[in-house]
Order: C-alpha cells, then sequence, then structure tokens
C-alpha cells in the first residue's frame, strides 16, 4: 500500500507561482511519480511525469511554466508552477504505480483568479 498526501495549493493571481508537494508512503516501489489535473467540468489530464532517475515529461499546456522535480530520498515529489493563468484552475491529484497496482492522492484546489 502507498499513500500519497498533496500540499501546497489555494489562491494566486494570473501571472503568480505555486508550488505543489507531494509525499509518498508504505510500501513503494514506483519508477515514476506524476502530476494529474481536473479542471472545473473537465477530464483529468496529464500535467507533468517523473522517473526515479530524474526524466521529466509535461503536458502541452504546462510546457516552459511547470517544473516537475524528486526527492527519492524523502518519497516527495514537487510541482513548481509558474506563470500560472486562470485555465490552470484545477484540483491538482499526485500519481504513482508500484507494482500493478494504482494510487492516487486525495487531490488538492488550485485557483488562478484575480
Amino acid at each position: 500500500q502507498v499513500h500519497l498526501v498533496e500540499s501546497g495549493g489555494g489562491l494566486v493571481q494570473p501571472g503568480g507561482s505555486l508550488r505543489l508537494s507531494c509525499t509518498a508512503s508504505g510500501r513503494n516501489s514506483s519508477l515514476y511519480m506524476a502530476w494529474y489535473r481536473q479542471p472545473p467540468g473537465q477530464e483529468r489530464e496529464l500535467v507533468a511525469v517523473i522517473s526515479i532517475t530524474g526524466r521529466a515529461q509535461y503536458g502541452s499546456a504546462v510546457q516552459g511554466r511547470f517544473i516537475i522535480s524528486l526527492d527519492n530520498a524523502r518519497n516527495t515529489v514537487y510541482l513548481q508552477m509558474d506563470a500560472l493563468r486562470t485555465d490552470d484552475t484545477a484540483v491538482y491529484y499526485c500519481h504513482t504505480q508500484s507494482g500493478s497496482r494504482l494510487y492516487w492522492g486525495q487531490g488538492i484546489q488550485v485557483t488562478v483568479s484575480s
């Protein structure tokens, strides 16, 4: 079992920055960690994914504005979000896979509004 806990969300003005954190606890043998988001009334979409070796990939909507990083010693993945836009408003979810099981955090709200 892996338990994922997110933190760092909130309300920010357009152009601002936020950093999300997600810490994994339990028996974690995952090879990657990722962030997804679900805007209001839309489907969940991939934001960024990072392997345990540090290779990162990004969704096209956030490329160049968001940075994902991983602290293996702390089992924590971060999402640095800069130049935030109103269409970044969503519930953000941490995700990983350990063995054949998929795990999701509870989700954290990010609202970008003036």
